[in-house]
């Protein structure tokens, strides 16, 4: 299975590509998974001439590839005035409007203090129920503070068990059928009521 991990941190080394990569050393724990790392701050520039001419260069458009053809998807972005980065908005306005329908995705994010963990629930997660994305229950965000704290590594692992059930039920193309949601909610633990 093809697991994409979506980084939106600026800086060198990132503590949002380190929560990335974690995520996804997780994920490959509980299922075999070919990891492909899209970097946004390669992009940057890509993403913004596509706004502008509407025409996507090679870099960017092998991101989004590689985000459509995902089985999973693993999103990370820093957290700036008190949501995600434009950056990382910009590139999922730039994704056709159909490529993340169905498509199970882990949603994290990182900042320097806990009293920005609401942005996980007050944009992240809204803005992936809007492109139909499938978001799995647990989302991950990681304080300056929580590095090597006890409680991430355990909300790390739990998140990555929740997408790994999902990802053997993303829909592959256009000639298969949509899982129902007692399935995938089955896979998860829990049952439909």
């Amino acid at each position: 299975m093809k697991l994409v991990v979506v980084s939106a941190g600026l800086s060198v080394p990132s503590s949002t590509r380190l929560l990335a990569d974690r995520l996804a050393a997780a994920v490959g724990r509980h299922t075999p998974v070919d990891i492909e790392v899209v970097e946004l701050r390669d992009l940057a520039v890509e993403i913004a001439h596509n706004f502008t001419n509407g025409f996507a260069g090679k870099g960017l458009a092998a991101a989004q590839d590689a985000v459509a053809g995902a089985d999973g998807l693993i999103v990370v972005t820093p957290v700036f005035s008190a949501s995600y980065s434009g950056l990382f908005k910009s590139f999922f306005d730039v994704l056709d409007k159909d490529a993340l329908a169905g498509k199970p995705v882990l949603i994290g994010a990182t900042g320097g203090t806990g009293r920005h963990s609401l942005v996980l629930e007050h944009a992240l997660r809204p803005l992936f129920a809007y492109l139909r994305a499938v978001v799995v229950p647990t989302a991950v965000y990681a304080a300056s503070e929580d590095w090597g704290a006890e409680g991430l590594a355990e909300r790390i692992e739990r998140a990555a068990g929740e997408l790994a059930a999902l990802m053997p039920l993303a829909p592959r193309g256009a000639e298969e059928t949509v899982v129902p949601f007692a399935e995938q909610l089955a896979r998860l633990g829990g049952r439909a009521r």
